[in-house]
């Protein structure tokens, strides 16, 4: 029988706590665990995931809490177990170390590493007894041991080696770049053109299954087609938009978005709900609702935006992380449906409801029924001889009736520690809700959620910042992420409520991460902060995966907060930073979307509106309602010399605005639709 220590009791994720007590003497990543495998001179054995991780849990149940494997793991090695989510350093540290050694990676991440914290083998999961091709979880433990005790000068050399490799692919497509060298249109017509290769133009979004939403990469088409006209890109953002707001991808009841689909046409999806993906759908949704006026867009982000604060959002006003895909340890449980269970709850109006939402006997998922919309509406309902306005009644009353049911059944766990990088995204999303719907709510929330962060995050005794906060406690030093992702919330929601303190604070949090944080051969940025010693190096994130990089991030706040204080070496930082990446920009758009994006502001340069005087809120308000994504913006009652834009601006008795192109401003004017005008009159220049 094992002897089971715990030490994760006292941790704070919820993931680490799941699996406190099972057999295997799980630690933390702290100094004590680390020097006590120096002390033992044992192999450390990392084991990372995250909550709503559905293959983490089963290789939990089926080895983590089996006695002997457990034996053998305790007898062998130091076993630590981290939360990806609230160690994101370390997870891409050893993840790059297990895809160089295997060619792939994924979760749970499984890495050995020597005492002194170098990788020298890993994988991903591993089942309990062999596979064809993959050995079993108690081999790869016995081959470590073995190597481990007889071979343990090739690994340190092989971990040595692995080190430094991981270090050299750090700078990996950074290249200097002449200066002033120019973007070109011709480069911006090549990333269109790669997108569009990788294009699913049947079924929308990119690339094959499984597919993942790629919000930057629609986003990058919305930007196109305003600056081109080109009808192309514009077509396959809103198809890719459409398939996954009728797919399965989407909670036809609850609203929300899962986290990828298993298949091409978005009908299964890996149930998992979490934070940031819905953060950026909402951002991306608000854009084509400002660009198309298409309510389908207005009312996905409202139903995201009603389970956002159903399920995600505690009474202090933050957000948590995720919903696991599992419930009773079935994936997908909580929200499919048996067509009899529908028939009982609707009643009369089972027929309609269910035919509109492919639910059958035989069932379109493993002999049950995911919520998919095959055709739009008013197709339907012209269809079936149906008036579209009592259809959409009748459906919303269906829904909240199953809707109710559903709430009865055990839910999957709620992931609710709070990390300040997704909450400054969801920050982001509410702010860009807020300018294209107008919607009072998503601004109180914005405001809310960011007077708890800066409230609980920061730590007043040394001005740093904590990365996770769970049950009134703030923990790990925050990385680049959490610094860039509220910088860029300051940023927004200055624009949707004039209050020039959030530029004053994004200006000071700036120069912190420009202290702390940079690389000052490149002019990039470390992702965690010059005096975290507990990594074996510091890496650089220049990727824009599920999440945009803290880089590219940075280099677009350093872009727009460089006109607002009128800081050229900052703006000469954010074009040197997207320069030197001009090349795998260009040739990869949709793993850098976010610095395409911010390639096209450089190249089409930003239209700097201010708007003084009394009305100042409404005149901005009803501004941000247009689509204008190259665009800086500030609003004030009156002048202020801590901002360029808002000096000598205001005349008594008038609101005026301002179209300015590095401070040279045209004539002001009254009226939003002159500057509209104007803009739209520079734009086809």
């Amino acid at each position: 029988m094992a002897v089971h220590t715990n030490h994760l009791i006292h941790e704070s994720s919820p993931y680490l706590l799941q699996h406190a007590h099972n057999p295997v003497n799980w630690y933390p990543w702290s100094e004590q665990s680390l020097k006590k495998a120096q002390q033992e001179n044992k192999p450390i054995l990392i084991s990372i995931g995250y909550a709503a991780c559905h293959w983490c849990h089963v290789m939990e149940r089926e080895s983590f809490e089996d006695e002997a494997t457990a034996a053998i793991m305790n007898e062998h090695f130091i076993n630590i177990k981290i939360d990806r989510e609230e160690r994101p350093d370390l997870d891409h540290i050893y993840m790059n170390a297990v895809q160089t050694m295997t060619g792939s990676g994924g979760w749970p991440l499984h890495v050995f590493l020597t005492p002194h914290k170098k990788p020298f083998y890993g994988g991903t999961y591993f089942p309990p007894s062999p596979a064809p091709n993959r050995p079993s979880w108690q081999q790869v433990l016995q081959g470590v041991i073995t190597a481990f005790k007889e071979k343990r000068s090739e690994i340190e050399t092989q971990a040595e080696n692995l080190t430094g490799h991981l270090l050299q692919s750090n700078a990996f497509g950074i290249v200097s770049s002449p200066v002033g060298e120019r973007i070109t249109s011709e480069q911006l017509n090549t990333i269109f053109d790669c997108i569009m290769q990788s294009a699913d133009t049947r079924d929308g979004g990119f690339g094959r299954a499984p597919k993942f939403p790629q919000t930057f990469t629609i986003q990058l088409l919305l930007r196109h087609f305003f600056h081109t006209g080109n009808e192309k890109a514009l077509h396959q953002a809103l198809l890719s938009l459409n398939k996954m707001i009728y797919g399965g991808i989407y909670d036809q009841l609850g609203g929300g978005f899962a986290r990828y689909a298993t298949d091409s046409e978005w009908l299964v999806p890996h149930f998992e709900k979490m934070l940031y993906d819905n953060a950026l759908l909402m951002m991306v949704l608000s854009e084509a609702y400002q660009l198309t006026k298409n309510p389908l867009y207005a009312g996905t982000v409202q139903e995201t935006m009603d389970f956002i604060e159903r399920e995600l959002m505690n009474e202090e006003g933050g957000f948590f992380s995720a919903l696991d895909a599992d419930s009773e340890g079935v994936e997908g449980k909580y929200y499919v449906w048996d067509k009899k269970e529908v028939e009982a709850v609707l009643q009369e109006d089972a027929a309609v409801f269910c035919k509109y939402y492919d639910i059958t006997a035989e069932g379109n998922w493993e002999h049950k029924n995911i919520l998919r919309i095959l055709q739009p509406l008013d197709e339907f309902a012209a269809q079936n001889g149906l008036n579209g306005e009592t259809l959409q009644s009748l459906l919303n009353s269906c829904k909240a009736k199953l809707l109710e049911v559903r709430g009865k059944r055990i839910p999957p766990l709620t992931d609710d520690k709070i990390l300040l990088s997704w909450n400054a995204l969801m920050n982001v999303a509410c702010s860009k809700a807020y300018a294209a719907l107008g919607d009072e709510r998503y601004k109180r929330v914005a405001q809310k959620n960011m007077a708890f962060l800066l409230d609980k995050f920061k730590d007043a005794g040394t001005n740093n910042w904590m990365h996770a906060y769970r049950n009134g406690v703030s923990r790990h030093p925050a990385f680049l992420d959490d610094y860039a992702f509220l910088v860029q919330a300051l940023i927004c929601l200055q624009e949707i409520t004039g209050e020039q303190d959030y530029l004053l604070r994004a200006k000071q949090l700036t120069g912190l991460v420009i202290d702390n944080f940079s690389e000052e051969d490149t002019g990039f940025f470390f992702y965690t902060h010059r005096n975290q010693q507990d990594i074996i190096l510091r890496i650089k994130e220049i990727y824009d995966g599920a999440t945009p990089s803290g880089n590219s991030i940075m280099a677009w706040n350093l872009h727009y907060l460089s006109l607002v204080f009128d800081n050229a070496a900052w703006r000469a930082r954010a074009l040197a930073m997207c320069t030197s990446l001009n090349g795998v920009i260009v040739k990869y758009p949709t793993s850098f979307g976010m610095w395409a994006a911010i390639t096209y502001d450089i190249f089409y340069g930003l239209n700097e509106i201010a708007v003084v005087g009394n009305r100042y809120k409404d005149v901005a308000s009803d501004i941000a309602a247009h689509y204008l994504p190259n665009k800086v913006i500030q609003s004030a009652p009156g002048n202020d010399a801590d901002f360029p834009l808002l000096t000598g601006r205001h005349v008594k008795d008038k609101t005026y605005i301002y179209l300015c192109r590095n401070y040279s401003c045209l004539q002001p004017v009254e009226k939003v639709a002159d500057v509209i005008q104007l803009i739209e009159q520079e734009r086809k220049r």
